[in-house]
């Protein structure tokens, strides 16, 4: 571990990780890394227990009563798209927001391409707030479905979710939740907020690896599999199983990647989605109001002192934030990141897509003398290019 580095990236992936993540990994790697499902020596057992134990526990987290509803995936990203080239056919219509990842956009335009579907993009504020009378004055007869984030990526803004749940159950609408900075960091319970497919990543709020995640789908659901082959059923059968979760779940599976994600969640369960939510919020408080006092900052999204994730992102007036940025780190050993954070929908929300912005993410492991030095190193960063132009 890089103890000198001040990591915050956390929207990014989340670093440190707890130590039971990679001890997990490592054990199974050694004692029980055999393919799940495809056969029925002991280590295959052990590895396919390993599989349905990370299952429960987000079933435990996101009141999921099935486990098998959950399919792995790579990541949030291939969760997204098994849930919408899965789901959506010819002359269907989705409403989705101004706050999307290109994770929403770019599968919702390439079926715009591929199968003439038609997407209303709702605006939000500048803050990032959407209004659900706007989602539902976008309804159209042939709406399929609403794509949402929970939270935005780039303004830290929390999507009234629960009640575009309660909006898509009145209209026979589904509702797919994109909780790329949610899972773990927000309160989640697909039944009463109406959620009928969930997008979640294992390497972020989760505490887990990279190339792991997942989607929730409701039982009453049937997707079309985004990938065909080898589920260790149904073998005989020239067709994908309908049997959950083999159905979206073909190939070997990332057994050693889920084994950390269950310590991950076990982690998470522990401390609590309230704990942990309230310490990244009082740092991104802390954040927001050292950075407030910085001529020519200004921050993006709700203000201080209203609810958000733990991103607070900004832009320093006459200062490229790719080279604010590098100075952060090279100088500093501050890992932050910068640009357009693959949402270029949301830099249009906020006005900054000429610009792009700056974006740092509070972790559950960073420091209050962390937020400090941070500030500290924007404040000389920003004197120094200021003298510089004089």
């Amino acid at each position: 571990m890089n103890k000198s580095l001040i990591y915050l990236d956390n929207a990014a992936t989340t670093w440190p990780k707890p130590p039971q993540v990679w001890e997990a990994m490592e054990r199974v790697m050694r004692e029980s890394a055999a393919n799940p499902g495809r056969g029925n020596h002991g280590m295959a057992v052990h590895a396919s227990r390993v599989l349905f134990e990370g299952r429960k526990r987000l079933a435990k987290l996101f009141r999921i009563a099935n486990p098998n509803d959950i399919a792995f995936t790579m990541n949030t990203t291939h969760g997204l798209n098994l849930a919408i080239q899965g789901l959506l056919k010819p002359g269907d219509h989705v409403i989705a927001t101004s706050l999307e990842h290109n994770s929403v956009r770019r599968p919702l335009e390439a079926l715009k391409r591929k199968l003439g579907i038609t997407v209303t993009y709702v605006a939000t504020d500048s803050k990032g707030n959407l209004r659900v009378d706007d989602v539902a004055a976008a309804i159209q007869k042939n709406t399929k479905l609403i794509a949402a984030t929970h939270s935005s990526n780039l303004l830290g803004s929390i999507v009234p979710i629960a009640q575009l749940g309660e909006l898509a159950k009145r209209n026979g609408i589904r509702l797919l939740v994109d909780a790329a900075q949610s899972a773990g960091v927000l309160p989640i319970n697909v039944g009463e907020m109406g959620i009928d497919l969930l997008a979640f990543p294992g390497h972020k709020g989760l505490m887990g690896p990279q190339g792991t995640g997942g989607l929730y789908i409701a039982p009453d659901l049937d997707l079309e599999p985004l990938m065909y082959g080898g589920t260790g059923s149904k073998s005989e059968s020239p067709e994908q199983p309908s049997v959950r979760p083999d159905r979206y779940e073909a190939g070997t599976p990332n057994t050693v990647g889920v084994a950390g994600l269950a310590e991950g969640v076990g982690f998470v369960l522990g401390e609590t989605v309230q704990a942990i939510h309230a310490k990244e919020q009082q740092l991104v408080f802390e954040l927001m109001e050292g950075l407030l006092h910085i001529p020519g900052l200004t921050i993006l999204g709700p203000p201080i002192g209203e609810e958000r994730t733990g991103i607070v992102s900004f832009v320093l007036s006459g200062v490229d934030p790719s080279e604010l940025a590098y100075l952060l780190d090279q100088q500093f050993g501050i890992a932050v990141r910068a640009g357009f954070h693959c949402t270029p929908l949301g830099h249009e929300t906020a006005g900054s897509y000429e610009t792009g912005a700056v974006r740092a993410s509070p972790g559950y492991y960073t420091t209050r003398t962390e937020i400090v030095s941070m500030v500290s190193a924007v404040r000389e960063i920003q004197q120094s290019l200021s003298n510089r132009y004089q």
